[in-house]
């Protein structure tokens, strides 16, 4: 893949639909190696607009609207960054030579939707799940209860992300709730959900996998060391690495994501979620772009996993090893506000073997993650005590102070 000039008749242009903090970095990373972005989100001024060659505000969901503005801009790449996207216009798109989408528009089909890379996962690849069933009301999500998963479960939607939508039953008092929280939290079909039986694991990982050019010119499969993460309400809120796994169950995790992602195909990182328990492993879901909890990838790897997605990507060689271990912790916005201040930010920087990095984010809910606290080390445990402290001493505060 020949890289011109951005701004310039010869420039390499990559589409990226979704432009929040996680697109912000990609952008960065595919500017450092001469590529022109066009940044595209549901809202203006997201993350990736303020630093991409062109911006625009579109439902990306309206097939019309996103094909127009695919015939305008003339990407060479389209990079999906999020769940609420016409998939059925990508692939026709593709289809019609307008642009390469990536990792392919079959791939980002199946796991922008729940169901899809669920029955990929378990029925056509055989891959050990937790038990679960689709329903399309909550009559038919108590019967699933009912049928043999039990309580406790986890109900989410079919399309929804970073655990929006998701929730813990514990009993048929929660049934209601759950169903309501999980149509809220859709983002495009507000009436299906997933049922799943809840695991009883140790832990969960994030293993970042990369499909990028091998020592034979070929595709090749690569891995970061494991992420452990810690959820509430279904949303990261801090993240760790490495892991610490037995050599069985990371041999078991590394063919599990070997797998899945060979079936979606294409290039770039993916978002490998999994259940342990001691030696077991069991998929939970994938993700076809950088994951929220590899932001800590941003102080623990040579190549963090934006640099590793913009590099393969454009058919780059990547470098997927671990520099120290870290941790990272999420800053959230505490005020439901636009524009919002942030202060105390040397204080926290003042913390030894920290960074931070302020997303700006146009406007604040209390629960919106609008930062990310980073720390580096030898000791995972230190890395993540540092970081959580560095989160604390970030004071987000009304802009009108």
């Amino acid at each position: 893949m020949k890289i011109g000039t951005p701004l310039s008749p010869s420039a390499l242009r990559v589409m990226l639909l979704g432009s929040g903090e996680l697109g912000k970095e990609v952008i960065i990373a595919l500017q450092r190696l001469g590529i022109e972005v066009i940044a595209v989100d549901r809202y203006p001024n997201a993350p990736g607009h303020q630093v991409a060659h062109r911006a625009h505000t579109i439902d990306m969901a309206d097939a019309g609207a996103l094909r127009t503005l695919v015939e305008k801009e003339r990407p060479h790449l389209i990079v999906p960054e999020i769940e609420a996207i016409a998939t059925d216009e990508l692939a026709r798109i593709e289809r019609d030579g307008l642009a390469e989408v990536i990792p392919t528009a079959l791939a980002t089909e199946l796991t922008m939707n729940r169901e899809g890379i669920r029955r990929l996962a378990a029925e056509d690849l055989g891959l050990p799940t937790s038990r679960y069933a689709f329903a399309n009301s909550l009559d038919e999500v108590r019967a699933a209860i009912d049928s043999g998963i039990g309580y406790p479960c986890i109900v989410k939607p079919v399309m929804s992300s970073s655990g929006k939508g998701q929730s813990l039953l514990r009993s048929a008092a929660d049934l209601n709730s759950a169903w309501d929280h999980a149509r809220d939290g859709s983002r495009v079909d507000r009436g299906r959900v997933i049922v799943e039986q809840m695991i009883d694991f140790d832990y969960e990982i994030t293993l970042l996998t990369v499909r990028a050019q091998a020592a034979d010119g070929g595709i090749g499969t690569h891995f970061c060391e494991p992420i452990g993460h810690r959820q509430e309400q279904g949303d990261y809120v801090e993240s760790w690495q490495p892991q610490p796994m037995s050599e069985t169950a990371l041999s078991r995790a590394h063919d599990m994501a070997r797998k899945v992602t060979e079936a979606l195909g294409g290039r770039g990182l993916f978002g490998v979620e999994l259940f342990v328990r001691g030696d077991q492993v069991w998929f939970s879901e994938v993700s076809p772009r950088p994951h929220d909890t590899g932001m800590v990838t941003l102080t623990t790897q040579h190549q963090n996993e934006f640099e590793l997605h913009a590099r393969a990507v454009l058919g780059l060689p990547v470098d997927t090893r671990l520099r120290n271990a870290g941790a990272s912790a999420v800053i959230y916005g505490g005020l439901d506000e636009k524009a919002i201040a942030f202060e105390d930010v040397e204080q926290a920087l003042a913390v030894p073997g920290s960074d931070l990095r302020l997303f700006g984010k146009p406007e604040s809910y209390v629960r919106r993650r609008m930062g990310v606290a980073l720390a580096y080390g030898d000791e995972v445990e230190d890395c993540r005590e540092r970081a959580r402290l560095v989160a604390a001493r970030v004071r987000p505060v009304s802009s009108s102070n």
